[in-house]
């Protein structure tokens, strides 16, 4: 069993329209609700990352404490609440990564900082295992106004693992996005 996980539940959420971490999904109350239950089975304690206790007391939350839309300021938030380990963290729009996926990407950890999954499209810099100590890196790019996870990963001991299987990334970003989510959850 692995020990935290940070699932990100931050954003605008601008192209859906609405808060998309707080859309049923499934059997689930949220799509939130959803991974929680799905990475309850692997790791010690769940958190979420998020700008508000928009979930009550419902999950252990860790805030944003800066005013503007940043994955550099999240990462350098979540990481700076832990000590010399590693931490998962997983954008709450992308409820299809599995569990056999989080534990290839942890078995090739070797000595990384970071270490994220590739596909033949992209980098998927949000999601993969991250290294506490990276949080004053991030922290330092944060406050240059430096918001893109790739320039985190070009500072540090960073590496990739590639997947074939592109699904288990697709991100909801959109209403169109979250149909063909539901219907592919339909499937599995």
């Amino acid at each position: 069993m692995f020990k935290h996980c940070v699932i990100l539940a931050g954003g605008k959420s601008s192209r859906m329209g609405s808060d998309k971490t707080k859309l049923p999904f499934g059997e689930f109350e949220t799509l939130v609700d959803f991974e929680v239950s799905k990475f309850d089975k692997i790791f010690q304690n769940i958190y979420i990352s998020s700008k508000n206790h928009k979930f009550s007391d419902k999950f252990k939350t860790i805030e944003d404490k800066f005013e503007n839309f940043s994955p550099m300021g999240a990462l350098w938030q979540i990481l700076s609440n832990f000590k010399d380990e590693y931490i998962f963290i997983v954008p709450a729009d992308m409820p299809f990564i599995s569990i056999q996926t989080i534990n290839l990407l942890y078995e090739n950890l070797q000595n990384s900082d970071i270490i994220n999954p590739r596909d033949d499209e992209f980098t998927h810099s949000l999601c993969g295992f991250f290294h506490s100590k990276v949080a004053s890196i991030a922290k330092e790019l944060y406050e240059n106004n430096i918001h893109k996870i790739g320039f985190l990963r070009q500072k540090c001991n960073a590496k990739t693992l590639y997947f074939k299987n592109n699904n288990e990334f697709f991100n909801i970003n959109t209403p169109q996005d979250y149909q063909k989510a539901k219907e592919f959850l339909l499937q599995i």
